[in-house]
């Protein structure tokens, strides 16, 4: 016998170990089955949306939960800020319909902004799953409405009663019976009766279809039930990412970010702790709620919050109520960044999509380097309105900026993180309202100068296709005052800028009119970036020079 040879197993244990690993192989086929269960619900959501910035910018997101409500897996299609409020927001909707008095054909919904996605215009639609005649699961999914009637997509409302209708939880479908009480509300306090309709049907759609592939799936493998399969992903989500945690240094570091507001500056402060394999997050020193609706529920401040973190620490980790439940954000009730009832939140971009740069801040030091520049952060959502020929219309377009450069690459150009939403097509905009595009195109030196150079922003330039006046929202702009900060020497990115041809600049996060005959001018804040612009690569900065990335330009 071979000396060096390991001994041999007694057959027992050999059958244990196949065993075994014949269950991993199992379990990693259904998690990635599961995976494809709730991305084909979002291609259903995709392609049946009523609404642009669902259809064309992917402005949403399905998941699949287990009976206590936990978040098991997300579709790959989606955007954090509605991802990891829908990580809690099942839970509430549990609280109100416990699982055992649901019928196979019901379906709720809410858009309650501090237990849903953290503003009105966002609906949560959720499903419960029945097999074999059993609740064994639910799916949850959501997307943004264009209008849901008070002010419209404005911060100038002075309180949540003002920005719309407020849906508590309810019965969409009561055992397979429409609530036509609820669509008719609806319907009558909306300016996009039609579009609204139609985007809660394609929630309702898209769960179906979710719900009929987890079916399937439970069929194919002869499941009973979820139960044990949602324990393992969740259980090893939770040790991997605590794993990921206690590899960092204990300590405190504590990071401070200014950035616009509405009429005076927004001071976002944190303190990020790290004890064993425990992340603690506190947001004590931040400014206080605002009068505008640009306040982050909670709920949207723990979404971004923990997206940020992973994205660092431990992005290849499976992101489910196991990994989240590794990371404690910490808010005083009445800050910014934890309103409560009846602040207004429309906003709420402003404030929660810049705090994953914010924690890139706090990492910075534990993290020796491993972080971006900060980026444009809020995407500008240009809500335009107005009256022609054909009645009045109301549409949606999307401005987005540079991202922060990164280490060892340039920052990605009008890409926008941390929402990770698409473009609208300007040919989809200009179908369904009487708006032309003049320009769109990258804004160059918008990039902060750098080893690596920050994401360039873009220019935009939009006017009325006969000659006539429409309205445009400001409510998300930002960075205009206060750019994105460049890391270890990099340069700051350019600020944003909002102006009317005729001379009027933009300056608040209010409604304007742009006169007829007037075109609205934008340009869209670049990243930060990244590194002593002396070490820039020479056939970079070459590169750079020959594309006219230098040139700075300024809007007409």
């Amino acid at each position: 016998m071979n000396a060096s040879a390991p001994p041999a197993q007694p057959a027992a244990a050999a059958a244990s170990d196949v065993d075994d690993q014949g269950l991993r192989v199992k379990r990693q086929v259904m998690w990635n089955r599961l995976i494809s269960v709730v991305e084909e619900g979002a291609q259903v959501l995709l392609k049946t949306a009523f609404g642009a910035v669902t259809r064309e910018a992917g402005d949403l997101s399905v998941g699949v939960y287990d009976r206590q409500g936990r978040m098991v897996a997300q579709a790959v299609t989606g955007t954090p800020g509605h991802v990891n409020t829908m990580a809690m927001a099942v839970g509430h909707f549990l609280e109100r319909f416990p699982l055992e008095s649901l019928h196979p054909d019901d379906v709720l919904v809410t858009n309650d902004p501090w237990m849903g996605t953290g503003h009105l215009f966002d609906f949560v639609v959720v499903t419960p799953v029945f097999h074999q005649e059993r609740a064994v699961a639910l799916i949850a999914s959501t997307c943004h409405v264009i209008d849901i009637g008070g002010r419209g997509f404005t911060a100038e409302a002075l309180s949540v009663y003002e920005e719309g209708l407020w849906v508590p939880h309810l019965k969409l479908f009561d055992a397979g019976q429409l609530n036509q009480t609820l669509l008719a509300l609806l319907e009558r306090n909306v300016r996009e009766p039609l579009q609204t309709r139609g985007d809660l049907m394609s929630l309702v759609s898209c769960n179906k279809a979710a719900t009929q592939r987890l079916q399937g799936l439970m069929d194919e493998f002869a499941l009973a039930d979820l139960q044990s399969l949602s324990d393992y992903i969740i259980d090893t989500s939770a040790q991997a990412m605590h794993q990921a945690i206690a590899a960092l240094p204990n300590g405190q570091w504590r990071h401070s970010m200014r950035i616009d507001g509405n009429g005076e500056p927004v001071d976002l402060v944190a303190t990020l702790s790290i004890d064993g394999d425990k992340l603690y997050v506190d947001y004590a020193g931040s400014s206080a709620v605002s009068r505008s609706g640009i306040n982050s529920p909670k709920c949207y401040t723990d979404a971004y919050s923990v997206f940020g973190i992973k994205c660092v620490i431990a992005p290849d980790i499976p992101n489910n109520a196991g990994s989240l439940s590794a990371i404690e954000v910490r808010a005083e009730t009445g800050s910014i960044v934890h309103p409560l009832p009846p602040a207004p939140v429309t906003a709420r971009h402003v404030i929660g999509q810049m705090l994953p740069d914010l924690m890139f801040g706090c990492l910075q030091q534990p993290c020796e380097a491993q972080v971006s520049a900060e980026g444009a952060g809020s995407i500008w959502v240009l809500a335009m309105s107005g009256e022609s020929a054909g009645g009045r219309y109301q549409t949606m377009s999307l401005g987005i900026g540079g991202m922060g450069a990164r280490p060892g690459k340039d920052g990605l150009s009008c890409t926008a993180f941390p929402s990770g939403v698409g473009s609208i097509p300007v040919e989809v905009t200009e179908a369904s309202a009487p708006l032309l595009f003049l320009r769109r195109q990258y804004l160059p030196g918008s990039g902060g100068d750098g080893q690596f150079r920050g994401g360039l922003g873009s220019e935009i330039e939009i006017t009325h296709r006969d000659g006539g006046s429409f309205r445009v929202s400001a409510a998300t702009f930002d960075r205009r005052i206060f750019p994105a900060r460049g890391r270890y020497g990099g340069g700051d990115g350019q600020v944003g800028a909002c102006r009317i041809s005729n001379g009027t600049v933009i300056l608040d996060k209010g409604v304007h009119e742009v006169p007829a005959g007037c075109s609205l001018l934008l340009q869209l804040p670049g990243g930060g970036g990244y590194g002593d612009p002396a070490a820039r690569a020479p056939d970079a900065l070459a590169s750079d020079l020959a594309e006219g990335l230098h040139q700075k330009r300024s809007a007409k």
